[in-house]
């Protein structure tokens, strides 16, 4: 099934009779397999309104990502979370698009200074499990009232409702931007350099360790500026530091938001969301490949097809996620971490109010 509008996604989930798998550009296939009838979304497409003025836009859920970046880069605008493409990650083929990024609240190195996808959406419009068209926030900025269903279908993978239109807050591109980049450190040392720039008043919007022990730091703005500011962190950490400009900087830092040093590579991929001191602890636990982001509160861990590497970190502050493994793997493990009991009986909750029926990607997020 394919709806060309909002009626008849409308109409199309009133009349399901069983699961159904719904599905954006199919790149993001995370959780649970799920087995039922595919709804593509690919039709509601299109930007509905673009006020660069404003700096707000509105577009379909099905929109491609490139067409919503392409217009944005046409009045030197971007969506201020960086989301990120895990196509190269995953080894899979497909079109990003807008509701997907929303579904999987994607958010890239940029999320230190400027938040999660779900800072930036303002507005959403989307069918529940009902047939029923909801809309919640608008196509300005401060307008929330009531419930904020915005934040909540920001991660909810689809399983709460489908997307039909999505708005958002932007913001300009800066006119340069430049990185810092070390020799290999420990992930201790990394975590303590990183948590140091972060702290300084230059304004690191990016903060990272590659899967070779290297260090990364971002500085954007305005270009005068951003070459103070880089010359004034390297003097307030101290140590040998490589200078990443311009295109190169960003290469480097797509590479970072992509993970593509675990792509093309063999074993399961896991996010892991820790509270930077714990990091390190964690990193060795996990004893396979990683890469550090967000000062070191994310981490992707590159292990062993089939290890059930959450219950090999045992107990810890934050939550895993597979994001890459096999069909089998995936339908063995519990892709998104369990929940405690009374966080797990709200979201029952709130699946049966959108959901009664448990006919929208059911089974994924269990």
């Amino acid at each position: 099934m394919r709806p060309a509008s909002e009626e008849e996604l409308s109409g199309m989930v009133r009349a399901a009779r069983g699961p159904l798998v719904v599905r954006g550009g199919g790149t993001r296939s995370v959780g649970r397999p799920v087995a039922g009838e595919m709804l593509e979304t690919g039709d509601l497409s299109g930007i509905r309104l673009y006020e660069p003025g404003a700096l707000t836009l509105v577009a379909g859920a099905g929109t491609a990502l490139a067409e919503v970046e392409a217009a944005l880069a046409a009045e030197g605008q971007r969506l201020p979370f960086e989301p990120m493409d895990m196509r190269a990650l995953l080894g899979i083929e497909g079109v990003p698009t807008v509701g997907g990024m929303v579904s999987a609240n994607a958010s890239g190195p940029r999320r230190v200074q400027a938040g999660a996808c779900r800072d930036s959406l303002i507005g959403v419009r989307f069918v529940d499990g009902t047939g029923t068209i909801v809309k919640n926030g608008g196509r300005v900025m401060k307008n929330v009232t009531g419930y904020d269903l915005v934040k909540l279908m920001a991660g909810a993978w689809g399983t709460l409702g489908v997307l039909s239109e999505c708005s958002f807050k932007l913001l300009p591109v800066p006119e340069a931007q430049a990185s810092l980049r070390s020799a290999a450190m420990a992930p201790q040392e990394a975590v303590a350099m990183m948590s140091r720039a972060l702290g300084t008043p230059y304004e690191v919007n990016g903060a990272a360790r590659d899967a070779e022990g290297r260090v990364a730091l971002r500085i954007e703005g305005f270009d005068a500026q951003v070459r103070y500011r880089l010359a004034a962190l390297e003097e307030a950490l101290g140590g040998d530091w490589e200078r990443v400009e311009g295109a190169a900087s960003a290469e480097l830092w797509q590479g970072i938001r992509d993970v593509t040093a675990f792509a093309g590579h063999a074993g399961d991929v896991w996010r892991i969301s820790v509270r930077p001191s714990d990091a390190p602890e964690i990193v060795a636990r996990a004893d396979c490949p990683v890469v550090m982001d967000w000062g070191g509160g994310l981490l992707w861990a590159c292990c062993d097809p089939g290890r059930d590497l959450r219950a090999d970190l045992g107990a810890f502050r934050g939550h895993a996620t597979l994001i890459r493994g096999s069909e089998a793997t995936r339908a063995a493990l519990p892709a998104f971490q369990p929940e405690p009991a009374p966080v797990a009986a709200l979201s029952a909750g709130l699946r049966a109010k959108f959901d009664p029926r448990g006919v929208l990607n059911p089974g994924l997020m269990g």
